[in-house]
């Protein structure tokens, strides 16, 4: 895949490349070094369910998208694709909010004590590898998947179609796969979140 950048299209390059990074390292930061409780006690254990209901909406929405542009409908296209646009930032502010205030919970984790125990480990069996790889891949493809959204948008909003259908060959696959493996992997972890 080469998609070459015209010198106009420069300072939306740097923009698209800041966020690009940006993104992905506060995601980690988030991870790795949890904040639990700095909002004081702001109650977000709703946010896993409407971050599922958010990856839910995008995954219609990007359906949707594929439908009206194989109909020709440029208009519908364009507002489903909007949309899915609007409830993917939504749902990294909802991602972003929950790590930074709420806990963490493990996969397996059966008794909520944060520590997965062998005796956890064997009652969850060839599930736990399952949901480690699903979520490797959703989290990876999600790395991926930011700058290739963004130029693909930004493509589409400066008329320059020929290089936006080169890109959402790309972009739209991996962006559905990491909005479909979200719900997957919330309906998979959900029954261990302890609220």
């Amino acid at each position: 895949m080469e998609i070459s950048i015209n010198q106009n299209d420069t300072k939306f390059t740097r923009i698209i490349g800041i966020i690009s990074v940006v993104v992905p390292v506060l995601v980690a930061v988030l991870l790795f070094f949890p904040q639990t409780g700095k909002l004081g006690d702001l109650d977000v254990s709703f946010l896993p369910h409407l971050i599922a209901i958010i990856n839910s909406a995008t995954v219609f929405c990007l359906l949707m998208a594929l439908y009206t542009i194989k109909t020709k409908n440029i208009a519908w296209h364009r507002t489903f694709m909007a949309s899915a646009f609007v409830l993917s930032a939504i749902f990294l502010i909802s991602y972003v909010t929950y790590h930074f205030q709420g806990g963490h919970t493990v996969f397996g984790d059966i008794d909520g004590d944060g520590i997965l125990s062998a005796n956890e480990l064997v009652k969850v069996g060839i599930l736990r590898p399952v949901y480690l790889g699903l979520l490797l891949s959703h989290i990876l493809l999600s790395i991926v998947v930011v700058p290739l959204v963004l130029f693909a948008f930004y493509f589409a909003w400066s008329n320059q179609i020929s290089r936006h259908k080169k890109l959402v060959k790309w972009s739209y696959p991996i962006w559905l796969y990491v909005a479909t493996t979200g719900v997957v992997v919330y309906f998979m972890i959900s029954p261990y979140y302890q609220y």
